[in-house]
């Protein structure tokens, strides 16, 4: 623990020293001092946080014994082997690439496309009454 207290101190203290460097150029020397120290605080604390979870981790076993335990696996050797291959669709891949039959072409003739209108000009409107209109719709 002694060993590991000096790395969590150090790790504070590098956290306090570019804090209070960078603060120290716009602050006063109380505000930059009160920085550092409280970003000597959070980096001891991550730098705990840190060693806390390593150690965690390196302490799970690594057959999952408490789940075995628990008689949450069914049978022996299931789950730990992880199969990475692809099963082979070459010969559908083939079949999407094959261009279609010509028949089809012939029994369709190509015809334009003609959509129908969607705007009409009204032909029995009176000049006057769309002069008004457009009026009205630039007024506003």
């Amino acid at each position: 623990m002694p060993g590991k207290l000096r790395y969590y101190l150090l790790s504070g203290f590098i956290g306090f020293l570019i804090t209070f460097a960078v603060s120290a150029g716009n602050n006063l020397f109380m505000t930059s001092f009160i920085r550092g120290l409280i970003s000597f605080a959070v980096w001891f604390l991550l730098a705990f946080a840190a060693s806390w979870m390593l150690g965690f981790l390196k302490e799970m076993p690594g057959d999952y014994a408490p789940v075995r335990e628990a008689g949450l696996v069914a049978e022996e050797g299931i789950g730990g082997n992880l199969d990475l291959l692809t099963p082979d669709e070459s010969e559908q891949l083939g079949d999407l690439l094959k261009p279609a039959p010509a028949a089809s072409d012939e029994e369709m003739p190509f015809a334009p496309l003609n959509p129908p209108k969607l705007v009409k000009t009204p032909d029995d409107k009176d000049p006057e009454e769309l002069v008004k209109i457009v009026r009205h719709l630039t007024e506003q």
